[in-house]
């Protein structure tokens, strides 16, 4: 089983602030750093990280080699980002000192799928394989019918949540992977067990993955529902923690570990990125998650 990710690459430009800028307000930043994200990459990377086999597919400009060599010391194959005279997508992201975040997002390149390019990457994918798509790119709606049609199992992150999303076939959709917030603007409730519950009733057929923040993260398939709690650690930059949770949740569904298990491992490997700045650099690797989780 190999998984193709669809998805995003941006440059992130990080600035550490004492508190996220008002409207009208001029505010002098800590310090900037420069770092590979994207929530395609980062959930690329963090599958990658993970162990699992990953290609990633996207565009980027000039300015975006360094994702390629990113990609080399990672181990997520490159075959298909292709370089075109748009600037790379970009972010600039606020970090203020409680480690919450705001960001202004830039598509660039990333706007600039075709439908040529898309039937080139599908066509090296098959029946059984795991499509991860988030709402970062263009043609969506495309992307998971055609994906549907040569019975790929379709994983959705759908962030951020916009009125993009409302051309994409929701029933086509295997696996979701959202944040509470992201749930209750699908089922249009606010408490996270009706969200669920709600979810569970409109995608009968779907794997539904919840995270809640301090609250853990829950997760429903069938008549199956597992809680996972988080791991409590100091945070700095929360800006890949839902992003390693992904990656690391499907890494262990293609190994066909238990549910309990990838939870398990989904949120430890969450809580050490959390203690790091930036997002691709503070994915952590298989073994250090592993290792993690064997200490008291």
């Amino acid at each position: 089983m190999k998984v193709i990710n669809i998805g995003s690459l941006n440059l992130d430009y990080v600035y550490h602030v004492d508190h996220i800028i008002r409207p009208g307000e001029t505010e002098s930043a800590g310090d900037r750093n420069v770092f590979l994200g994207g929530k395609g990459i980062n959930q690329s990377m963090a599958l990658a990280k993970a162990g699992a086999d990953v290609y990633h597919g996207g565009l980027i400009g000039e300015d975006g080699q360094p994702f390629l060599d990113a990609c080399a010391e990672y181990g997520v194959h490159a075959d298909y980002i292709r370089k075109i005279a748009v600037p790379t997508g970009h972010t600039i992201i606020q970090v203020d000192k409680n480690a919450q975040n705001s960001i202004l997002l830039y598509g660039g390149a990333n706007q600039m799928l075709t439908e040529e390019f898309v039937d080139e990457i599908l066509a090296d994918f098959e029946k059984g394989d795991i499509l991860l798509l988030q709402n970062e790119v263009n043609l969506l709606p495309y992307i998971v019918d055609q994906a549907y049609e040569k019975g790929l199992q379709i994983a959705l992150n759908p962030s951020p949540f916009n009125e993009k999303l409302e051309a994409v076939d929701m029933k086509k959709i295997s696996i979701f992977l959202l944040n509470e917030v992201e749930g209750g603007q699908i089922t249009g409730l606010t408490d996270p067990d009706e969200v669920l519950e709600k979810m569970r009733e409109m995608f009968p057929h779907a794997k539904i993955v919840l995270t809640l923040g301090k609250d853990g993260a829950k997760y429903a398939e069938g008549d199956q529902v597992y809680e996972q709690p988080i791991f409590p650690v100091k945070a700095v930059d929360t800006t890949a923690a839902g992003d390693t949770f992904t990656g690391y949740f499907l890494a262990g569904l293609m190994e066909g570990m238990p549910i309990p298990e990838i939870l398990k491992m989904s949120a430890k490997a969450s809580s050490i990125a959390v203690t790091r700045n930036g997002a691709v650099p503070s994915i952590p690797y298989r073994s250090e998650v592993m290792e993690a989780l064997k200490q008291k």
